[in-house]
């Protein structure tokens, strides 16, 4: 890389040998943001025509469908369209509206999980105060905080990589990502490393503390509580778990390969890893949701079922 620094008005992506096969690929990209829409649509149209599921449970469901759906528009439209390019590229500000993007999706992710830990906390170790507790008005906080926080310490990050020069223009990955644009830079970036460790120290580490404290919490009363308290946690804490663990290990393997073995790796391997975090919690979370949680699962079935109103 050349000490000589500039303002790219263009990077280009490393798509490697996926346009060999790009019309392939085209067809699998499109089968699966179509696959992720309709999933996780009939998930938030469910439990937005039924009373019976707005509870805060089904309603923190849908707002994890709905960040599914905003981190999966920002990343598949563009996959799509340079695929079909001859040169794979992405303007400079479009890349750091990605960055924005698919970062706040991943912190909003855990944010939610976080809520709805919270949630099952309030109602398994505290059921008699629940209804007290779990308001419209503190649902509402909880959703709000989960959007502003990602938005905040996101708006951050992004300030912080567009004042940086850079001396190159090639990214290693096929689309845009902090760290991608941070290691472009020839200038001293440790202020955006402290920074964007800071935020994964607590999206990674504290938040998952807390949410796996609250769970041995629920397990404690699980254990001394009667069969039918134990089939209701189990029912509505297991999608939970299998969730966050998914989410966990695609972001940690994402974060920690990117940073400090980017080179090092098969290429194949490098597309794997950075799909998983795009692709399997967007299709997995509404599939889990949808097939534990009896009341979701029957309502998405009559929704199915359902004939066309004649007029």
């Amino acid at each position: 890389m050349e000490n000589i620094t500039f303002t790219p008005s263009v990077l280009m992506l490393n798509f490697g040998e996926l346009t060999s096969l790009k019309y392939l690929y085209c067809v699998l990209v499109l089968i699966g943001y179509i696959l992720i829409v309709i999933l996780n649509g009939m998930v938030i149209i469910t439990v937005a025509q039924h009373k019976s599921l707005q509870e805060p449970m089904y309603i923190f469901i849908s707002v994890l469908c709905i960040n599914a759906l905003y981190g999966s528009s920002a990343f598949y439209p563009s996959l799509l369209v340079n695929l079909l390019r001859n040169i794979q590229s992405i303007s400079y500000p479009v890349c750091l509206i990605q960055i924005f993007c698919i970062h706040s999706y991943g912190v909003c992710e855990i944010s939610i999980l976080a809520s709805m830990a919270y949630d099952r906390y309030v109602s398994i170790c505290n059921p008699l105060r629940y209804n007290k507790i779990m308001t419209s008005s503190t649902v509402f906080k909880l959703i709000l905080a989960s959007w502003l926080y990602p938005i905040i310490i996101i708006g951050g990050v992004v300030g912080l990589t567009a004042r940086l020069p850079l001396c190159d223009n090639n990214i290693l990955k096929f689309y845009c990502d902090n760290w991608s644009v941070v290691r472009l830079s020839c200038v001293d970036t440790t202020i955006n490393n402290i920074y964007g460790l800071g935020i994964t120290a607590v999206g990674l580490g504290l938040i998952p503390l807390m949410i796996f404290y609250s769970y041995i919490k629920i397990f404690r009363v699980c254990i001394k509580s009667s069969v039918e308290v134990k089939q209701k946690a189990l029912q509505t804490c297991t999608p939970h778990l299998i969730t966050l663990t998914n989410f966990l290990i695609d972001t940690l393997f994402e974060i920690l390969i990117h940073r400090f073995a980017p080179a090092k790796l098969p290429y194949e391997l490098r597309v794997i890893m950075s799909l998983q975090f795009l692709v399997v919690p967007p299709i997995l979370n509404p599939l889990i949701y949808g097939l534990k949680m009896k009341e979701i699962k029957k309502k998405v079935k009559e929704l199915m079922l359902a004939k066309p109103r004649t007029i």
